[in-house]
């Protein structure tokens, strides 16, 4: 199994408020946007193919930053945002969890006879990813989601997710129709969940004689078969290794100092409260914005423009628009909604052919990487919660079950 990282996904319960589902819904279009203005259609495909960018796009969105239902409300808020502007972007999202992942192929079909694509493949190529990952690849994950993001050009990527109800964790799977040699040889972009040990991977590389000898064995006679049975039980302890680099998602809830890289989160703090918020304010033609939704737009800044090796600790994303538990505050709705506000008119001047709003957003994250190549800023975590939730109540934070008010640790 190729994997571009894992991660423990605790599976939580719970439902995503309608307040921030459709501030999640438009947040994440305008990222989809603003990506296919500056990159083209494709690099969604691949942002989305990468387990990391894919749990900082979900923290950045005000969702909790490393839960299982990251995956669940992510993709049914880009389903809703893309699916209204598909002729557009050329995207649409189809599946979903449980039953509507069974719709995938009925929609597929839809799909290739509006655009003339070839939808016979791309059912087989839905079925097949999901066959791989339920039945090729037994690591204790039971399917339960499956989304297939498909663009115009033919190109798609697959995000799904099994639960293990033993083990009270997640693990969501990434792929990928870019540079894909085989569905049945290392053909994950990515897998996101928990090392729980040896596990049986026939799409491994090193398992391609294995599958030569499966098809063998299925082909033997029965006493024959029974016999080869009991050799492979005396010399069990010669499975083959899983393969994978690893970046573990930690089981505790709130986020702590630990999870942040505190110079790259020092650095968002700096530009966005000791750079001159006039000089941000000027080029992205908003009078009076404040450095605290400087703090946002830089964090969404570099979900847009990062590249990476910037994801590699998705709480620090969480800083810009908090999450819907409270960890690591609650969520910031009039900083929220004014970040939506920003970069939605940037993306409208770009339509009309004014980048200024665009570059200014692009500068944030510049910004920031100087920042942190040159005056090396150390953020002072609790110092930062604490600003944040001393001013939760005037930046509108709200938490599931409650309105401006804070939660109890």
């Amino acid at each position: 199994m190729k994997s571009t990282g894992h991660a423990d996904l605790p599976l939580h319960t719970g439902i995503v408020p309608k307040w921030l589902a459709d501030r999640m819904m438009t947040m994440g279009t305008l990222i989809v946007e603003s990506l296919i203005q500056n990159y083209g259609r494709q690099e969604v495909l691949v942002r989305l193919s990468d387990p990391l960018w894919f749990q900082s796009l979900g923290a950045v969105m005000g969702m909790d930053w490393h839960s299982s239902g990251i995956t669940t409300s992510v993709m049914y808020a880009l389903k809703r945002g893309i699916n209204a502007h598909a002729r557009e972007f050329g995207l649409c999202v189809c599946g979903g969890r449980g039953k509507y992942s069974r719709r995938t192929p009925d929609e597929l079909r839809f799909l290739a006879d509006a655009t003339g694509l070839d939808g016979n493949k791309l059912i087989d190529s839905s079925k097949l990813v999901a066959k791989v990952d339920s039945a090729a690849v037994q690591d204790g994950f039971n399917l339960y989601q499956h989304n297939f993001i498909l663009s115009c050009d033919g190109d798609w990527t697959v995000v799904q997710q099994g639960m293990n109800t033993k083990l009270k964790t997640a693990r969501r799977y990434h792929w990928s129709s870019n540079n894909l040699r085989s569905f049945v040889e290392e053909p994950h972009s990515g897998v996101t969940g928990d090392n729980q040990g040896l596990i049986l991977n026939l799409t491994a590389k090193e398992a391609a004689q294995a599958r030569e000898h499966i098809v063998d064995f299925a082909n033997l006679n029965p006493d024959k078969a029974i016999e080869e049975i009991k050799g492979v039980i005396k010399h069990s302890d010669s499975a083959l290794p899983a393969q994978s680099r690893s970046t573990i998602m930690p089981a505790h809830h709130q986020v702590r100092q630990e999870d942040v890289d505190l110079k790259r989160l020092g650095a968002v703090l700096a530009t966005a409260y000791e750079s001159n918020p006039k000089d941000f304010s000027s080029l992205l033609l908003t009078p009076g914005l404040g450095p605290r939704t400087l703090q946002s737009l830089t964090l969404v800044s570099e979900v847009i423009y990062g590249t990476p090796s910037r994801f590699t600790d998705p709480a620090r994303y969480s800083f810009a628009h908090g999450g819907k538990d409270g960890h690591p505050f609650p969520v910031p709705l009039k900083i929220y909604d004014e970040s939506i506000r920003v970069l939605r008119d940037s993306i409208e001047k770009s339509r009309m052919g004014y980048k200024d709003k665009s570059q200014a957003i692009e500068r944030l994250h510049t910004t920031a990487l100087q920042m942190e190549k040159f005056c090396a800023p150390q953020a002072d975590f609790e110092a930062t919660l604490k600003r944040e939730w001393e001013h939760s109540d005037e930046w509108g934070g709200m938490v599931v079950g409650q309105e401006q008010k804070k939660i109890k640790e």
